[in-house]
């Protein structure tokens, strides 16, 4: 069975597939799956045109890409669940609340997974690894500022501001990958 990491915004159409994408590309020569959803998508809509942009640019086709709402289903399958907000963070765990323990907001895992140590990783696979790793790191780090963990939505803006985000999002996977790659 292969780990999946779901990364989960409010829309299903602009973060959550850049962030699929992009880890997709990042994560590529791992074993896992990728996947991502809406707190309050709408099943079958398709992915923002600049978001669309964004996601040719990580080499894939993302024209088949569509929306798909958050179920528990969808939570209670990932290893990982990155969310956009802690809005989304608190979501996923009021509708699975077993997966407290390895949901976190993208750019808090990030944090986590600069600060954690691989030799406290549980055995497992590379990545149930990396998040129990992540999870003994939470005691080391004060808490951040509530705006920290939250990415921003570029819906409204340019497709600078998508790119920005883009960027964000690859940020924030750098040492997650890092990670996954030393506790595996």
């Amino acid at each position: 069975m292969i780990d999946e990491v779901l990364f989960v915004c409010q829309a299903n159409m602009c973060r959550s597939p850049m962030a699929e994408f992009i880890a997709r590309r990042m994560l590529s020569g791992l074993p896992l799956a990728v996947a991502s959803a809406g707190t309050d998508a709408i099943d079958g809509a398709a992915m923002h045109p600049y978001a669309v942009e964004v996601a040719a640019r990580t080499g894939a086709d993302p024209a088949a890409f569509r929306t798909r709402r958050l179920r528990p289903e969808h939570l209670t399958g990932a290893a990982l669940v990155l969310t956009a907000t802690r809005r989304q963070r608190s979501a996923c765990t009021a509708m699975a609340p077993a997966t407290l323990a390895r949901t976190f907001t993208l750019r808090q895992f990030a944090r986590l997974a600069t600060e954690a140590r691989a030799d406290e990783a549980e055995a497992g696979t590379p990545l149930r690894a990396a998040v129990s790793a992540a999870v003994r790191a939470r005691g080391r780090l004060q808490p951040a500022a509530p705006d920290v963990d939250d990415l921003r939505d570029p819906i409204g803006g340019s497709p600078a501001d998508f790119r920005r985000c883009a960027e964000e999002i690859e940020r924030s996977i750098r040492p997650v990958l890092a990670l996954i790659a030393t506790a595996g």
